[in-house]
């Protein structure tokens, strides 16, 4: 009852969005990543940004002014990923807290001689458990350029690997996904991908990916989106268990032509 509630509440929300189509066009042509998405699936996109513009609260921090483009700026990239998932994929939480740059947490943890440690650290995003997802609004203006750098795509896919618990890479997979697959892929990957950023090695995709599993997956799913040939190219075996997870091809619907570029 409760989810057919839900879903007539949802419906009747598209039936009377107020999102304008010149809006709606100028953000489809200002991100690339966008390119070769179908008629059918701009529609989708266009009704999950709805919805999402409607049951999340983006709120602006520390002086900064959040424009309407810039909100569906965000809420398009955040959108993206669930596609084909859809919108519950992010319940359980509610705000997303845009900065006008970097932004500078405080944290507290205590290591394992029970010394208690204060960390200072410039970020440009951040999601927590349960808790908001807090972003750079200098950054987001350069998201979505086929850079392989996305900090929108990349805290919202921290969320994703949150549905299960704390963020360790490895998020809830659908039914008819092999756990031993995506272990072995992303295992595999990972230690591949470190040995490469400790050995000073270049690389199109992001080196903070070897920071942690969970950093991977989202830097993973960043390259995913951005540069898929690249990514399909260096770690077929992760770009195949990413295909899955999120029921999209970037690399096949952006064409050989442009893995080629």
């Amino acid at each position: 009852m409760m989810w057919s509630f839900r879903s007539w509440r949802r419906r009747r929300i598209q039936e009377h969005d107020t999102l304008p189509e010149p809006a709606w066009r100028d953000v489809i042509s200002s991100l690339p990543l966008l390119g070769g998405l179908s008629g059918d699936e701009i529609i989708r996109l266009r009704e999950l940004v709805i919805l999402f513009l409607h049951e999340k609260e983006l709120v602006a921090a520390d002086g900064y002014v959040l424009s309407g483009d810039m909100r569906l700026k965000i809420a398009t990239q955040a959108c993206l990923p669930i596609l084909n998932l859809g919108l519950d994929y992010y319940a359980g939480w509610v705000s997303v807290i845009v900065y006008p740059d970097e932004f500078v947490p405080e944290y507290e943890f205590m290591d394992e001689d029970g010394v208690v440690h204060q960390v200072r650290e410039p970020m440009i995003g951040e999601s927590w458990e349960r808790g908001p997802v807090i972003l750079s609004g200098a950054d987001v203006e350069h998201s979505g350029e086929h850079d392989g750098v996305n900090v929108v795509i990349h805290e919202f896919a921290h969320k994703l690997d949150m549905l299960n618990g704390v963020p360790d890479g490895f998020p809830p997979l659908h039914r008819e996904m092999d756990r031993v697959a995506w272990t072995q892929a992303f295992s595999g990957a990972f230690d591949d991908f470190s040995a490469k950023v400790e050995s000073g090695a270049e690389t199109m995709i992001d080196p903070y990916a070897a920071e942690s599993p969970a950093e991977f997956f989202a830097v993973m799913s960043e390259a995913f989106f951005e540069i898929p040939h690249t990514l399909r190219s260096e770690y077929p075996e992760v770009y195949r268990q990413l295909a899955e997870f999120y029921r999209q091809d970037p690399a096949m619907r952006m064409g050989e032509e442009a893995g080629c570029a």
